[in-house]
């Protein structure tokens, strides 16, 4: 099925281009979504007038993208998570635990645009991406923390301290 694309599209191609692609993924996705149009003569007409109308949308949604990028890698994520032993996580951290730090940060960003390899399982700072655009992945730096209190030692009495017991000891003898 051969398809003119109306937005820039993911491992496809951008606005413009004429693909081809299966036909359940063109009438089950790109088409209900607005995303291309089948491309027929009268169609290629129609797309050449509204072509300038769909770059300038695009463009815009890019710099916008490209704005959210600048605030997103400017923050620090700093999630704070249950902890065993040897510093293992009861669990781990994924896209809705990353997107409600950022949402309490103040930007919002919907969890399936955060790419994981693998949900993080250990402490530290960990470099997350963020698709925000087509063109535009944002790097944001998430810090994984115990969400435990360090457990203070009582420092050992000294042995100036032991002696000065001993000598008040004595003396209320």
């Amino acid at each position: 099925m051969k398809l003119i694309l109306r937005a820039d599209v993911e491992n496809l191609g951008s606005l413009g281009d004429v693909v081809t692609v299966k036909a359940g993924y063109g009438r089950n996705y790109l088409l209900p979504q607005g995303l291309a149009m089948i491309a027929s003569p009268a169609n290629l007409k129609t797309f050449e007038l509204e072509r300038k109308k769909l770059q300038a949308k695009m463009d815009a949604l890019r710099a916008e993208a490209q704005d959210l990028k600048t605030r997103l890698e400017a923050l620090d994520v700093v999630i704070p998570m249950h902890v065993g032993d040897n510093d293992k996580l009861y669990g781990s951290v994924t896209t809705s635990i990353i997107g409600d730090a950022l949402a309490a940060l103040g930007t919002e960003v919907d969890r399936r645009r955060i790419l994981l390899d693998a949900p993080i399982r250990t402490l530290g700072e960990h470099p997350v991406r963020v698709r925000l655009h087509a063109s535009v992945i944002a790097m944001v730096k998430v810090k994984v923390i115990s969400d435990q209190k360090p457990v203070e030692e009582e420092p050992a009495p000294s042995e100036a301290a032991q002696q000065e017991t001993a000598d008040t000891s004595e003396a209320a003898q």
